[in-house]
């Protein structure tokens, strides 16, 4: 079951075991569940309680107040979930289907946590006024008003970054993109790669013509539909012109300047998936006698995880290009397409 859920997801689930353990219960109920949702301040739900004009801190007040006394006894090795925290995974998975989402958030949870009326949770929380139909409705406009403003205020602090690239999730939300059928495990197999802590920078291999661009077009349309994990929700695609960015510099250190400026811009948005088609050209991009290429300034914020990036090459480029370049490759994890 929880290899749908978003790292929040998991996450809610460990910290409420942890919070089992602390109060030597010897099961995981709802209550548990809830604690650990109300532990991540800066999280979806609990954005999404507070717009319904509930507390958190009071909220963690009542559940305390209503947690029954654990056994002296420790707790040890795996803590079952009561019926009705199973119950609430259920209706977790439930939710995220009704909603169209192809993964399941800490978000799905609290609703889950609402709709199952006999635990605890549910108990406190309709009898404070949460209702199915507000925590639904939040879910899915929450990051239309919140994110996509986030997206806008985002984008007037990166002008370097705005004059040489095209922002594909832009583009997406005036529907100037065309729809990408036939490729959703692609797609899904990209957010995935997006998704982990380290190596999550995806390259996508394919010949001339077999869509690679547009399945990078494809995220951008899941990303602005909110069909995607919570991490990913206000994330920017933008496809970098390395033409564009080389052409009129005259003098040595200009690209070098340019490149700078649109990474000091991308590291300090925090919010921007850098797309580079035809990658290979980082290789000697800008390179003059004395100066550095594009793919070596690019690689230590790479490496650092300051910048992610998605590229996309053919495979005869691929090896003649990034696997001779051993640091490079080792940044990138390939997607084959046929």
């Amino acid at each position: 079951m929880f290899e749908k859920f978003t790292d929040r997801g998991r996450k809610v689930i460990i910290n409420a075991k942890e919070e089992a353990e602390k109060r030597q219960n010897d099961y995981l109920g709802t209550e548990h569940l809830f604690l650990a949702i109300l532990r991540e301040e800066e999280s979806l739900p609990v954005t999404i309680l507070k717009k319904m004009g509930l507390s958190p801190k009071e909220l963690w007040i009542e559940v305390e107040r209503n947690l029954p006394l654990g056994s002296s006894a420790p707790t040890f090795g795996d803590i079952p979930f009561t019926p009705r925290a199973k119950k609430v995974l259920e209706l977790a998975v439930e939710e995220a289907r009704l909603l169209g989402h192809s993964y399941i958030g800490s978000e799905h949870l609290l609703i889950g946590l609402i709709r199952e009326e006999e635990g605890i949770a549910g108990k406190i929380l309709r009898s404070l006024g949460a209702n199915i139909l507000s925590a639904r409705q939040l879910t899915i406009n929450l990051a239309l008003r919140g994110q996509s403003q986030a997206f806008r205020d985002k984008k007037g602090h990166t002008p370097a970054l705005d004059e040489f690239g095209r922002d594909l999730t832009a583009l997406a939300r005036s529907d100037s993109l065309d729809p990408v059928i036939g490729r959703k495990s692609e797609i899904e197999r990209v957010l995935q790669i997006l998704g982990r802590r380290i190596k999550n920078n995806p390259v996508i291999i394919g010949e001339s013509g077999v869509g690679k661009t547009a399945i990078v077009e494809g995220l951008a349309q899941k990303i602005v539909s909110e069909d995607i994990p919570e991490s990913l929700l206000n994330k920017r695609i933008v496809s970098l012109d390395l033409g564009s960015l080389i052409a009129g510099t005259k003098y040595r250190g200009q690209f070098e300047e340019r490149l700078k400026l649109v990474m000091k811009e991308i590291i300090q948005a925090n919010n921007i998936i850098l797309f580079i088609d035809e990658l290979h050209t980082l290789v000697g991009a800008g390179a003059a006698e004395g100066s550095i290429d594009a793919s070596n300034m690019l690689k230590p914020a790479l490496s650092r995880g300051e910048i992610q990036c998605i590229g996309a090459t053919t495979p005869g480029e691929y090896r003649k290009y990034i696997e001779k370049d051993g640091a490079l490759e080792r940044r990138f994890q390939p997607i084959f397409l046929k």
